[in-house]
């Protein structure tokens, strides 16, 4: 695992925000209205709606770059933090939540901090720039994995949790015709992954 504590990097160097192999940070702090912790309260709620919850994943998988988002209200309902971890450049990311249900969210959200001029607006980058703060230190996991690497990874590994299933694997495993194969290292520690 490799940590990124030097100046701020990401995946253009003109862009705050570190970067961990192919993952990036971002992170914006505001202020939150006069008034409006409550109503932000509630559309972060209703975020968790398990309706507008499916939209919003279907979103993110079209985007196919957002690993996780926070969202936080602290000092005492005057601030507002979102924080998230993407793939790809600065730039793209905040233009691909612009062309989603997940911009609409952006929007109903962000309106409660001061100043927020729209996800669709033109200075809309201006903005975040204005409130981000790069992470002091940001390491992930699995830092040379992309969002749309690790769904793959998984759709393979449920067809082959499918497969070990099957008589027919079991079959072709005992089959002497099979025996070079089988003993293999490779296959050997597919087999031991798989039933770990």
């Amino acid at each position: 695992m490799t940590a990124t504590t030097g100046a701020a990097q990401s995946a253009h160097s003109d862009r705050p925000g570190r970067a961990d192999g192919v993952c990036s940070e971002f992170t914006v702090f505001t202020e939150i209205k006069p008034g409006h912790a409550d109503a932000l309260r509630e559309d972060l709620a209703s975020l968790a709606d398990p309706a507008v919850d499916e939209s919003v994943h279907a979103a993110l998988r079209q985007i196919g770059t957002l690993h996780d988002a926070r969202h936080v209200i602290f000092e005492n309902d005057t601030r507002f933090m979102f924080a998230s971890v993407f793939d790809g450049s600065w730039d793209t990311y905040i233009d691909d939540f612009a062309k989603t249900v997940v911009g609409e969210r952006f929007d109903k959200v962000f309106s409660h901090t001061e100043g927020f001029p729209g996800v669709k607006d033109p200075g809309v980058k201006d903005w975040f720039l204005a409130h981000q703060e790069p992470a002091a230190v940001f390491v992930t996991t699995y830092p040379d994995l992309t969002v749309q690497q690790i769904l793959k990874d998984r759709r393979v590994e449920e067809a082959f949790e499918e497969v070990l299933d099957t008589p027919e694997f079991r079959a072709a495993l005992d089959d002497p015709a099979n025996a070079r194969l089988v003993a293999t290292p490779a296959f050997q520690k597919l087999l031991e992954e798989a039933s770990a």
